[in-house]
């Protein structure tokens, strides 16, 4: 079965309001060219899932986010993607900041089809303070309290692959995945 499409194709099976994942870390093995094509698309109140770049930025700028959910958005030399920051400071996007560990867990979480995942990342932080839709619970065994870190449920990931084949096995080179192997699982579709 060949599942090779072009990018406007996968683009075209994208809509308004739907929540993506973005691979990739920072400015590393993104899936540009796919961003590029929503950009020249007319999708618009994207939910987005991502460790950001220039992805963000420019999905941003163009204002196709309505909501982003991040540990960091950066260009590594620059520390602030700067059409991210200026959205964000005008109050054009709703933002979920958690961390980093905190991102992996709610795509674990929603791999695995669970509603949360308990963890001790975020106790004692603005995190907890900063976000309403996360709770802290109570463990049922012991007296600790727990952050209950919601699943990030995508309906779409994009990721980008070192290589790849007609049947959709896809290989990436290197020790580190970024995450994306969690975007894919986290997704109800993924295209590379």
């Amino acid at each position: 079965m060949d599942k090779q499409m072009s990018a406007a194709q996968v683009v075209a099976q994208l809509h308004d309001g739907m929540t993506i994942g973005i691979g990739g870390w920072g400015p590393r093995r993104k899936p540009m060219a796919l961003v590029r094509e929503i950009l020249r698309s007319d999708l618009k109140d994207l939910t987005l899932v991502s460790y950001g770049g220039a992805d963000v930025g420019m999905l941003c700028a163009a204002g196709k986010v309505k909501k982003l959910v991040f540990a960091f958005v950066s260009l590594d030399f620059i520390p602030l993607e700067p059409y991210f920051r200026q959205a964000r400071q005008s109050g054009a996007l709703e933002v979920m900041e958690i961390d980093e560990g905190m991102m992996l867990l709610g795509l674990r979480a929603a791999a695995w089809g669970l509603p949360f995942i308990p963890t001790e990342v975020g106790l004692g932080t603005d995190i907890i303070r900063q976000n309403p839709s996360i709770k802290l619970i109570d463990s049922p065994y012991d007296d600790r309290e727990w952050v209950a870190m919601p699943a990030l449920k995508l309906d779409a990931a994009l990721i980008h692959v070192d290589r790849a084949d007609a049947r959709g096995v896809c290989q990436i080179a290197g020790p580190d995945h970024y995450l994306d192997d969690w975007y894919a699982r986290a997704a109800s579709k993924t295209y590379v």
